[in-house]
């Protein structure tokens, strides 16, 4: 299969090369600011992570199903309560909001649907702790970016750099869009999944980046673009390989690890998506529109005066 792939790549033609990097250059950017758009439209849906609330692990009747519960809380809380299956059968996981609600007892709310009720912990996460976390959280994406641009400046040219930058930006603005389209829940394990994106995408950036200006560097007299559709032909079986057993890893999580990691699976399914398509059309294309020559790699002889030892 694999060498399947590696002939089909090198035999495809150049020129459809450019046009497939090109038009998947503009729909990322299309998708960018639509997911922009839609954030400020929209908002996101944060959790208890970051809003403040109580998070309750409690074990009931096995016969009680989750839609049950849900319906039950729903109305008693007048709020919409998140209900997550536990470990075991009859264990869940109940978080709701509880500014308004000082006195309530989770336990004898749950006295009409359930005979027996026992609650395994009963925490509360402050409004303030919240938004320690969504300040932390900012940062932390903020500090990583720019340590990502730092080390894309020095090690490449500021062109390829900024095509790797613009990829990487792209693919979590995207990410971030689809959880407010949707109103997924936006948790810690949601800004972890990002965090791992942004080095999922960098690592394939860099790879393509690399084998560009490798090229260049040995086809100083080549355009620009037909050299970096052959570093595309080139590494596309291996991107491609890499990225389709990490979906099947992920989509595997996605579909067995149960609803308290959908928004991890979410996150990185979309961000290994999108950060495979940016990094081959985007990360490169760009540099490519900046002015991107082979000829900015050739090696300057450095002049030595005579009589120098």
């Amino acid at each position: 299969m694999k060498k399947l792939i590696e002939r089909l790549s090198l035999t495809a033609p150049t020129s459809i090369l450019t046009q497939l990097r090109c038009f998947m250059t503009g729909v990322s950017l299309i998708l960018l600011v639509v997911s922009m758009t839609i954030m400020g439209v929209k908002g996101f849906n944060w959790g208890l992570d970051f809003t403040g609330g109580v998070v309750a692990e409690v074990a009931i009747d096995q016969t009680v199903a989750s839609s049950e519960l849900k319906a039950h809380l729903d109305k008693v809380l007048k709020q919409d309560v998140q209900v997550t299956q536990g470990a075991q059968a009859g264990q869940w996981t109940i978080r709701y909001n509880h500014d308004e609600l000082p006195d309530f007892s989770i336990t004898q709310q749950l006295l009409p649907v359930s005979d027996s009720v026992q609650v395994y912990s009963n925490s509360v996460v402050g409004p303030q702790v919240g938004q320690e976390m969504v300040e932390q959280g900012g940062l932390a994406v903020i500090a990583c970016l720019l340590l990502i641009m730092v080390y894309l400046s020095m090690r490449f040219d500021w062109r390829l750099a900024s095509g790797a930058l613009m990829a990487l930006i792209t693919d979590i603005v995207i990410v971030l869009g689809v959880f407010s389209l949707f109103q997924l829940e936006f948790n810690l394990t949601v800004l972890a999944a990002l965090l791992a994106v942004l080095g999922y995408s960098l690592n394939d950036s860099i790879i393509i980046a690399d084998r560009v200006r490798e090229l260049m560097r040995m086809r100083p007299e080549s355009k620009t673009a037909p050299i970096i559709d052959d570093a595309v032909k080139a590494t596309f079986s291996r991107t491609l390989v890499t990225s389709g057993t990490t979906l099947v890893t992920v989509s595997s999580l996605w579909l067995l690890a149960g609803d308290s990691l959908q928004g991890f699976s979410v996150a990185l399914f979309v961000g290994i998506v999108c950060g495979t398509c940016s990094s081959v059309a985007l990360g490169v294309t760009l540099p490519q529109w900046f002015g991107l020559k082979a000829s900015d790699y050739i090696v300057q002889p450095i002049e030595v005066e005579e009589g120098y030892t």
